[in-house]
């Protein structure tokens, strides 16, 4: 296989436009009073003009749920509430409807939900065809001991994620609610953030599936020795992701990255997406521009990673759950931003004619009856 270039993207990535952004800020001054009145609907207007490069905007209609999916063989620490190596249950919730992220996709009008097998550890046969085809290993490496992948599989996981983003830039889907299905995900994921950030591994460890105080220690434990490992390949993003991360993460960097390239927007859930998204910055610093931050999960590493890619979440719903329930949710705000720019017309907010001449002078015999009165 040969190497990728990731400094390709640092040149395929452009930023969204900047002039239409502008020009549908303007438009809210028409369209509103105040301008500013729609708020934080307002700017997802502007956002979505820039990216879709068009004022007023297109309606959000074939948004698609994507789940990156695997397991990391760090959960065999007690790192996770979670079994180790049990994400495929959580991959066959999603695909079978039953899972959070599917019942509220059936909710908002049968948003599609994909489900991509990167690394499970189970029986590919337990799963349709279609959620394993791109399957690049069974589980993943315990990363404080060693790799989580080779950098051979961590290039076929960064191409995998590559293609889907062409495949759905291509089928027209205009808007993706990325998320992940995980057991042990959230370690890698703030391993990654620690090294990439330059912290230790105490400020980024948060309590992932809800661990307890002595599972919390472990799980630091377990990123400070991983941060070792992952120090002498922070010039490589590929050899990080395959020290540190894994194949589900080294996809879901690939398939942001070239979203990007494709100025197909994308909607981060929790912390690995962005974790992800760090990583992809530092490969292309103008591709977070085509990125939202869905919510707050209260992850320490999902705040610091966020913050330094310089995205602000749209909302805190105390979410912790994962599996793509934060990125889905902020599905009908989004909807809503797009419809509002679409369809609001400026005569139905602003004084007809008549009325604004009666509210800028007096009738005449109004006039006259105030010259009527007695001089002083």
């Amino acid at each position: 296989m040969s190497g990728i270039e990731l400094d390709d993207f640092g040149n395929l990535v452009e930023r969204p436009d900047a002039r239409l952004r502008r020009d549908s800020q303007e438009r809210w001054r028409d369209l509103v009073r105040p301008a500013d009145g729609l708020g934080k609907a307002a700017e997802l207007a502007d956002w979505l003009a820039a990216v879709q490069g068009q004022a007023p905007v297109r309606p959000i209609t074939s948004p698609r749920v994507l789940l990156f999916a695997g397991d990391h063989g760090v959960a065999g620490l007690g790192v996770s509430t979670r079994e180790p190596g049990t994400a495929s249950a959580l991959a066959r919730a999603a695909v079978d409807g039953t899972a959070p992220v599917s019942v509220i996709a059936r909710q908002l009008g049968g948003v599609p939900v994909e489900v991509v097998d990167m690394a499970l550890d189970c029986d590919p046969a337990e799963l349709p065809a279609e959620v394993t085809a791109y399957r690049v290993r069974r589980g993943s490496g315990r990363i404080d001991v060693e790799d989580a992948l080779t950098r051979d599989e961590a290039e076929q996981a960064f191409r995998t994620g590559m293609g889907i983003a062409d495949r759905l830039a291509d089928s027209g889907t205009d808007l993706v609610l990325l998320g992940d299905l995980s057991v042990g995900g959230t370690t890698p994921a703030a391993v990654l953030i620690a090294a990439l950030c330059g912290t230790d591994a105490s400020v980024v460890t948060g309590r992932g599936s809800g661990i307890d105080d002595l599972a919390w220690m472990r799980k630091c434990a377990a990123i400070r020795d991983a941060l070792r490992r992952a120090r002498p390949v922070l010039g490589d993003q590929i050899a990080l992701l395959a020290a540190v991360g894994g194949a589900d993460f080294a996809a879901t960097t690939g398939f942001l990255l070239q979203a990007a390239v494709r100025k197909l927007p994308v909607v981060l859930d929790g912390v690995v997406s962005a974790a992800c998204a760090l990583v992809g910055q530092r490969v292309a610093f103008r591709a977070p521009d085509w990125w939202l931050a869905a919510h707050t999960t209260g992850e320490p590493g999902q705040a610091k990673a966020l913050d330094r890619v310089s995205l602000d979440p749209l909302f805190d719903h105390a979410l912790h759950l994962g599996g793509g329930v934060g990125s889905l949710l902020a599905l009908p705000l989004i909807q809503s931003a797009a419809a509002l720019s679409a369809e609001l017309p400026p005569e139905l907010t602003q004084p007809a004619p008549d009325e604004a001449a009666e509210l800028v002078e007096p009738a005449p015999d109004e006039v006259t009856k105030l010259g009527d009165g007695p001089e002083a």
